[in-house]
This record gives structure tokens, C-alpha cells and sequence, in this order.
């Protein structure tokens, strides 16, 4: 079998056993305050995971990846709407891009 499929089918299986298990077990709800708390956060650790190599390689350098991503977090710890930061941080990031010689 390729790696690569290997990869993806253990990846696969990583987040979505934690996804399955209240529904396989006929838990209406989960009581465990740690086990509710870990299956929020599945999806932000896949999502940071998928996201941080992508900053690291935006515009060719590392400088403009991390200045736009640390400028799109402040946006979110001030609670900014998501298009907001979305839009906020594209345009600094293609400011960035085509200024910078």
C-alpha cells in the first residue's frame, strides 16, 4: 500500500473515532467535562494543522506568512467578525506581497 494512502487513512481514523464514539456508545450525552472538552477540540487542532505550513509558505517568505497570521490572530482575539478578518488579512497579505522588492 502506498504511504501516502496509509497517511491519510490514519488520519482519517484519528479524527473521526473521537467524533464516533458518543454515537456507537448510545450516550445521549457526554458527562465527562474532559472528554467534551478534548472532542472540541479535534477540529481547531486539524484546522491549525492544516493552516500553520500554509502561512510558513505564503508569498515565497516566511516574514510576510507570519506578519499576516500574527495579524489575523490579533483580529480574532479582538473578537472581530470572521469575514472582517478574513478580508482584513488577505489585503495585508497581498500588500506584503506586491510591495515588498
Amino acid at each position: 500500500m502506498n504511504k501516502y494512502l496509509l497517511s491519510i487513512i490514519l488520519m482519517s481514523a484519528a479524527t473521526q473515532i473521537p467524533r464516533l464514539l458518543p454515537g456507537l456508545s448510545r450516550m445521549s450525552a457526554i458527562k465527562s467535562k474532559r472528554i467534551n472538552k478534548l472532542l472540541q477540540s479535534v477540529p481547531l487542532a486539524a484546522l491549525g494543522a492544516l493552516i500553520f505550513p500554509g502561512i510558513l509558505d505564503v508569498g515565497g517568505t516566511v516574514e510576510t506568512g507570519i506578519i499576516a497570521g500574527f495579524f489575523s490572530f490579533i483580529l480574532a482575539t479582538k473578537k472581530v467578525n470572521i469575514m472582517v478578518n478574513i478580508l482584513a488579512s488577505s489585503i495585508l497579505t497581498s500588500l506584503l506581497i506586491y510591495i515588498r522588492p
